[in-house]
């Protein structure tokens, strides 16, 4: 293989730029050639690209976002959108393409492969909802950021005798609060993929009161339910002094940590060796800390499940 392309796609995650940069320079490394896809499967349908060079990806090992931009594209979903995908990449000599993203960004890079352009994906996303892979890029990044927040709001809670509710992202997955609510020592933990029952998240707030506990915190998965209902519903039923906090897009931002950015270079490494083992349709991800490669049909025919184990912890921590 002598000509590649890189790509990002969906939303962005810090550690995005990590993985470029181990694509672009483990593909120089083997003498290949590579391009910058920018602004995802829109950019590709239009020929948006640049050249890689060593220098290009210099000093973005640190940096939270993607220099290569990203964006969603319907366009690419459509047949039409597809073969014109196709034809650029052709007319550019690209021979594999490493996808750097979600689910979504994962199902175009199998079109891609099923249109006879290798492609492998490289999971870069904070939600850690992606089977296959012990931890996404984005991910560590994205619960640090938030912990930091909580123990910031633990001080303030502290001050005023207040209960705090913390909304924090994951799409449908909740492993960001569960993460979270188990390192921040969070009083309830509400997730997507655990029934929960608010008169028991109450009980708890009036068990605490009752040996003299001043203060508690909620953690919310965005996918459990809303973090201001939710907080509402409190405030009525507990005569509590109830605030409420959606830490937003806040998580998707910063510098990368240590362990994203040592895994997205890890998992941007193996993608360019598995392109030039003639691999495709896979994406590379990590288990109990070996790389290794999955089918993108095996990653999207598998349900991720969070480690029900924390949340059991988080409940008995919790008492």
């Amino acid at each position: 293989m002598r000509k590649i392309a890189v790509l990002t796609s969906g939303g962005d995650a810090p550690g995005m730029n990590a993985a470029i940069r181990a694509v672009v320079r483990t593909a120089i490394y083997h003498g290949m050639e590579v391009v910058g896809v920018r602004r995802g499967y829109s950019g590709l349908i239009n020929g948006d690209m640049v050249p890689m060079t060593l220098g290009s990806v210099a000093d973005i090992i640190q940096r939270g976002g993607t220099i290569l931009y990203t964006a969603r594209c319907e366009q690419f979903k459509t047949e039409e959108g597809q073969r014109r995908a196709a034809e650029v990449l052709r007319a550019h000599g690209i021979e594999g393409v490493v996808v750097i993203g979600g689910d979504g960004s994962f199902r175009g890079a199998r079109v891609l492969s099923s249109m006879g352009f290798p492609t492998i994906g490289v999971p870069g996303t904070i939600d850690n909802d992606i089977p296959g892979t012990d931890q996404t890029i984005g991910f560590d990044t994205a619960v640090n950021t938030a912990i930091d927040a909580i123990d910031k709001i633990r001080d303030t809670a502290t001050s005023h005798d207040r209960t705090y509710v913390v909304e924090v992202m994951g799409r449908h997955a909740g492993d960001i609060a569960l993460y979270v609510g188990l390192a921040g020592g969070a009083e309830s933990i509400l997730i997507p993929e655990q029934p929960y029952d608010m008169d028991e998240v109450i009980r708890k707030l009036e068990r605490g009161v009752a040996r003299g506990k001043k203060h508690s915190i909620i953690l919310v998965a965005e996918g459990a339910g809303s973090g201001m209902e939710i907080g509402r519903y409190l405030a009525e039923h507990t005569g509590l002094e109830v605030r409420v906090t959606v830490l937003g897009h806040i998580q998707r931002g910063g510098a990368p940590t240590a362990r994203d950015r040592i895994l997205a270079s890890q998992l941007g490494h193996q993608a360019v060796n598995l392109l030039k083992a003639g691999d495709s349709a896979k994406m590379v991800g990590v288990r109990a800390g070996a790389v290794h490669a999955v089918d993108f049909d095996t990653v999207f025919s598998t349900e991720h499940r969070p480690d029900l184990g924390l949340y059991q912890l988080a409940g008995i921590l919790a008492i």
